[in-house]
Formats: structure tokens, sequence, C-alpha cells
């Protein structure tokens, strides 16, 4: 059995430049992959089957079908795998469970099936399913720009802590496109504040809250109801600065002290508030 781990990832900074004349936004940001993780089992099959310990998760609602049947017919491959998709991720809560998922997707059938794709191929592919999935076939640290599929490699951020808390408020598909409908050109940037961040890193400096933006905290309180509160009871958790997580809701901060993340993260399971402890991952090997 072939396994697969799926990381979660952070926006560090997420900028929009612009809408695009395709439709879509341009964008600059850099990401962070975490250590929290979906877990894919792959075995090779004569038919592809999907399974899952989440019993509500449907995969031809998810982009892991999607990958399966792309990499299929980019390939001509015609071999099967049963895959088991584990989920720990949160859905629709801006950690890019599922871009990650497609991403692991690529990455497993690629060494199931022996296909011998390059970086270079996969990335094709990944650009054909979402916006983030191109980011998760590096992971680390990296800066991001176009619609998200233009993935430059940035020196590791500094190993920190996170804790992250998922609010419970109404979330539901399209809570992106809604989002980034809500923007008007007065929330546009023109990438400086990505850019002192990458300054930063390749100088092999602090990373503080200062650097931290995005864009989606100037109007997702007008589309998650209540998360304004869940906000503020993150600060009383010890927290001393909170971000939105891409296009949330999901809530967290970045600690270096392992033990201030833990009693944060202990005092935001005593308020009975989902929540996880963390930590920032390196890149992962690539495919040669």
């Amino acid at each position: 059995m072939l396994t697969i781990l799926a990381p979660a990832k952070l926006n560090l900074t997420l900028e929009v430049l612009g809408r695009r004349q395709d439709g879509f936004h341009e964008i600059r940001s850099v990401i962070q992959t975490i250590n929290l993780c979906d877990s894919l089992h792959f075995q090779l099959s004569q038919n592809m089957e999907f399974k899952s310990d989440t019993p509500d998760w449907i995969p031809e609602e998810s982009l892991v079908s999607k990958a399966a049947g792309l990499i299929r017919k980019a390939t001509g491959c015609t071999k099967g795998a049963t895959i088991e998709v584990n989920k720990r991720i949160p859905w629709l809560s801006g950690l890019g469970g599922d871009s990650s998922d497609a991403a692991a997707i690529l990455r497993g059938l690629n060494k199931l099936w022996g296909l011998g794709l390059s970086l270079k191929e996969l990335l094709e592919l990944a650009a054909q399913l979402s916006s983030d999935t191109s980011f998760f076939l590096f992971g680390g640290t990296a800066l991001v720009s176009g619609r998200g599929e233009m993935v430059t490699p940035l020196p590791p951020l500094p190993h920190m802590w996170v804790a992250l808390m998922m609010p419970p408020v109404s979330r539901r598909p399209g809570k992106t496109k809604q989002l980034y409908a809500s923007l008007k050109a007065s929330h546009y940037t023109g990438g400086q504040i990505t850019d002192r961040l990458v300054t930063s890193l390749t100088r092999g400096g602090e990373v503080t809250a200062s650097y931290l933006f995005n864009v989606f905290d100037e109007v997702a309180l007008d589309n998650f109801a209540g998360l304004g509160k869940y906000r503020e009871q993150f600060l009383k958790a010890g927290a001393q600065e909170v971000c939105l997580a891409g296009s949330g809701p999901a809530l967290f901060t970045l600690v270096r002290d392992k033990n201030q993340a833990e009693k944060i993260y202990e005092n935001l399971q005593k308020r009975g508030l989902e929540s996880y402890l963390s930590d920032t991952l390196p890149a992962i090997e690539q495919v040669k």
C-alpha cells in the first residue's frame, strides 16, 4: 500500500491585484503548508474505487475523482486503484483540503501506476483542477501568483506553531466565489505586502504578525455571520493576532513558542470550540 499525506495550508499573505479578463482574479500570496493532514492510501486494482472514513464525504463532489480521471485521460493509463481518503482537514474551511487531496492523487497515481510524469507535467494537470492544487505539489513555503497556478518555492519559514480554530458558522460550497464577488476595487493592492514578506524570508528574517495580510479579512465578517464573536474568543484564549485562513472561515495564529501555542489550543478546547494544534512543514521531495 502506498500512503500520501495531503497537508492543509495557510495563506500568510493574500493580495488581490485585480480582476482578470478570464473572470478569475489576479492574486499574489505567500502560502505555507502545516502539519494538519488528510491521508490517502493507494492500492492497485482492476477498477477505480474511492473509500473514506468520513461517511458523508462524496468523491464525485470532490476534486479527488476529477484528478484521478484527469491523469488517466492524459496518460491513457487503463490501470485501476482503490483509494482510501481519511479526512482530517475541515471541509470548506479555507485550509485547502480538497485541492491538497487532488495533488496527492496526482502524485500517488503517478507513482502507483509507474507513469513517470515530471513535475512540469503534473503541474499542467494541477492547473486544470483548482487554483491551489499546483501549490500542493510543492508544499513548504511558496509564492503563488496568477490565479494561483504559478508557484515559486521560497526559503522555508522559520519553524512555527499554529493554533487553529474552526468557528461554528455556516459555510457552503461557492463561498470563495462569493467572497471574491464581495471585493471592491478599493480592496485591491499592488503586491507590495507580499513582496515585503518574500524579502524577509529571502534574508532569513523573522516573520511577525505585521507581515501577515488577507484581503478577505475585510469582507469575511459580512459573509460569515458570527465570525467576529469567535475571533474575540480566540483573542481571549491568548492569541496576540488572529488571521483568517484563505477564504475562511477557519482562523489561526502563529506562535514561535510551543508552550504558548499549547496553552491557546487548550483554552479554545475548554471553550468547546473545534480547534487544532499544528506546526509548519517543509517542502515535499520533488518528482525528478
